[in-house]
């Protein structure tokens, strides 16, 4: 009996530490990009879907952008599609175009929105399409080879299809979502002035949408433990004005990069925080949110 009533008053702690964040915080905007493991692990969903209801209850506005390039490739493979990638980007030509929004929209999206709902959450699933929400043109890469090979000669542009950036986020229909107490689930597909499909990175969406919408903070789930130095030791707070020279060194290198590109945009776009999380730790998000030390690295 004793010691039920010494675990209970334990828990009672760990709510009282956690007020002064849960007033910081209500009614402010925060914007989750949703992806890698804690995507296809079926504790780390439902506890993600748990994450984010509490979140909401509490008074504090989640919005959920997410990926799905996995589920994308398997479904291309079973269709014998053969997917194709320029310098990490997907060329999507027609054919793959209409699977991508299947499999983002019409799959992934609605598992997550039922998922949400099955756990007493109230969520809403959208595409960048819907109401014009996130618009988009054609993404233009040039070839980095070119310039290499003949000196003078100018950088050859590489068509990759559908692929595109985001031009306007219309933030109207985020808004009277979530005034109305529901959970928006935003699949990262974006419409062009000729009312076509783009497809857009996750990343790029959610910071797009943080800064159209001034959030408090951007969240990236991923599967490392964040930003790490030379040492490999986690840096758990890092300032904007670093993150070039971190780049220019090697020690921000590879996939990590784009992440820390779009923490660096989301700022300058007016978003206070930005933080890329290990999505394999259990409640990395009340952790990041509710706790002094967090998970993962803050970039401000």
């Amino acid at each position: 009996m004793v010691e039920n009533v010494q675990e209970s008053i334990e828990k009672a702690k760990v709510l009282i530490d956690a007020l002064p964040f849960m007033q910081e915080f209500r009614g402010k905007t925060i914007i989750i990009k949703y992806g890698g493991h804690a995507m296809v692990d079926d504790n780390l969903k439902r506890q993600f879907a748990l994450n984010v209801i509490l979140l909401k209850q509490i008074g504090i506005n989640p919005v959920i952008v997410h990926g799905g390039g996995p589920q994308i490739n398997k479904l291309l493979d079973r269709l014998d599609i053969k997917p194709s990638y320029v310098e990490g980007m997907r060329v999507t030509d027609g054919e793959t175009m209409d699977v991508v929004e299947m499999v983002l929209v019409g799959k992934v999206n609605k598992q997550i929105v039922g998922l949400i709902n099955h756990c007493g959450g109230k969520a809403v699933g959208l595409s960048g399409r819907d109401g014009d929400m996130v618009c988009a043109e054609k993404l233009k890469v040039s070839s980095k080879k070119t310039g290499e090979t003949v000196p003078d000669a100018p950088p050859e542009l590489i068509d990759l299809g559908r692929v595109g950036q985001v031009t306007k986020v219309n933030t109207g229909v985020l808004e009277s979502l979530y005034m109305k107490d529901f959970i928006p689930v935003i699949a990262p597909v974006g419409v062009g002035d000729d009312g076509e499909a783009f497809n857009i990175n996750a990343d790029l969406v959610a910071g797009a949408i943080a800064g159209a919408l001034s959030a408090e903070k951007l969240m990236l789930l991923t599967d490392v433990a964040g930003v790490k130095d030379k040492a490999g030791e986690l840096i758990t707070s890092l300032p904007v004005g670093e993150l070039e020279g971190l780049i220019g060194d090697g020690t921000v290198a590879g996939g990590m990069i784009p992440k820390v590109r779009c923490c660096e945009d989301a700022l300058r776009r007016g978003v206070s925080k930005t933080h890329i999380l290990d999505g394999r730790v259990e409640h990395a998000i009340l952790l990041e949110m509710f706790t002094k030390e967090g998970v993962g690295t803050e970039i401000y």
